[in-house]
């Protein structure tokens, strides 16, 4: 048994049963096993379980041994005290700390066939690309493929959008806001960023989004970095953040964005920095991405942005580096505008523009069809990848069948069954 292969059998729930007990004998029912995170942090985000009459929601940890949780490391680090569950394939050493916060322990060697380990073990040690790729013809892609699978994409992302909107009052300039720290994120700091976004009331940041050091001060003392400033530049951040906190009466919550596995230009102090800066500079930001018509115009509003004169020749706080403007790139405007922009644009039309679904399928093949390890994969089965609407459909498309092994309600699956 391997830490990946329990990860990958609990996030595909290949039990036995599921009249899961903890090591105390207690009922432990699992109402949401989580998202799979595979950056830092614990192993599954958002779960939720009911034990003991009461429902926790938080973050899980599995390790193949209990003593892995000593091993590791993990008491000391903040990304793990919102553990709710300990999930080990062997339970070998009682964890102290688990005991008194009453985080139960789950031993799931007796819940786990012994033929099916060996199975799995050969099926992930494999290098397939997706189930079907032995057989897989490009000639039986179906007729408007890229187009549907976009669309089910935007009304996905709508649905949450919607959500939002309806958590915020209907306030699309918040839920922009709130979209786009997502995005800047990336996805090791995304859900951090997005919650240090949520942290501060929008009608702060209108308030303050024409001065810039301001805003930056706002984001770095959120994410815990202003308390023992290095430098002057961090002294005069300081001052200010010390002086939007009495004024805004801010709670001391401190969000700590991650700086693992990731290369300098995308570290979160950069990141903020622009963020900043984009709002500093677009006081109307939500009209002005609403009402451009084509992908040239949405570039306009995104290429001046850059991290601070103080990000010039750092990377973090302190650190002296290469002097170089931190400008956004071309890829990650990209970036922006297919995750945040035209969701958005799609969600704010959809019910009153019977057109918007043509307008913003013709977004999407003016950008640039992305590069990562999914696109690879689709390109060596034999695609010519011409754009963002086939890029981002078969990323899509890769995430919601090939990943999760759908095979019999896969379109393209469906031809090569048939035809095979």
């Amino acid at each position: 048994m391997t830490e990946k292969l329990l990860q990958y059998l609990w996030n595909y729930k290949i039990f036995q049963n599921f009249d899961f007990k903890d090591i105390e004998g207690n009922s432990v029912e699992i109402i949401s096993f989580g998202k799979w995170n595979k950056d830092a942090g614990p192993d599954f985000l958002d779960a939720k379980i009911k034990t003991n009459g009461l429902v926790i929601a938080g973050n899980i940890e599995l390790h193949v041994r209990s003593s892995d949780w000593i091993f590791h490391n993990h008491s000391p680090d903040p990304n793990y005290q919102n553990i709710i569950l300990h999930v080990v394939f062997q339970h070998d050493l009682e964890i102290s700390e688990h005991t008194e916060k009453n985080v139960p322990t789950l031993e799931l060697n007796k819940y786990i066939d012994e033929s099916v380990i060996h199975k799995y073990e050969k099926f992930i040690d494999g290098n397939q690309f997706i189930a079907c790729e032995k057989i897989f013809d490009c000639n039986k892609i179906p007729v408007h493929f890229h187009e549907g699978n976009i669309l089910k994409k935007l009304d996905e992302k709508s649905l949450e959008l919607e959500h939002n909107l309806s958590h915020h009052k209907n306030n699309f300039e918040a839920v922009l806001f709130h979209s786009l720290a997502y995005s800047f994120g990336l996805k090791v700091n995304a859900h951090i960023f997005r919650q240090i976004a949520e942290s501060i009331d929008f009608s702060i940041i209108n308030k303050i989004r024409q001065n810039h050091l301001q805003l930056e001060a706002l984001f770095f003392g959120i994410s815990g970095w202003l308390d023992i400033p290095l430098d002057g530049q961090m002294k005069i951040w300081k001052r200010e953040f010390d002086f939007l906190t009495t004024k805004f009466m801010l709670s001391d919550l401190k969000l700590h964005p991650k700086f693992l596995r990731l290369r300098p230009p995308n570290f979160p102090t950069i990141r903020l920095s622009q963020l900043a800066d984009l709002y500093n500079r677009h006081q109307n930001l939500f009209s002005k991405i609403i009402s451009v018509r084509n992908a040239d115009q949405l570039y306009e509003v995104f290429q001046p942005v850059k991290a601070s004169e103080y990000w010039d020749c750092h990377f973090n706080f302190g650190a002296i580096s290469k002097p170089t403007p931190k400008m956004l790139s071309k890829d990650f405007i990209d970036l922006l505008i297919l995750n945040t922009v035209l969701p958005l644009k799609y969600t704010y039309h959809r019910y009153h523009n019977e057109e918007i679904a043509d307008e913003i399928l013709e977004f999407y093949t003016q950008i640039t069809a992305e590069k990562n390890s999914v696109i690879s994969g689709w390109k060596n089965l034999g695609f010519d990848i011409k754009n963002a609407l086939e890029s981002q459909s078969l990323i899509y498309h890769y995430k919601h069948s090939c990943e999760e092994k759908n095979c019999l309600t896969c379109s393209i699956g469906f031809k090569l069954l048939k035809e095979s």
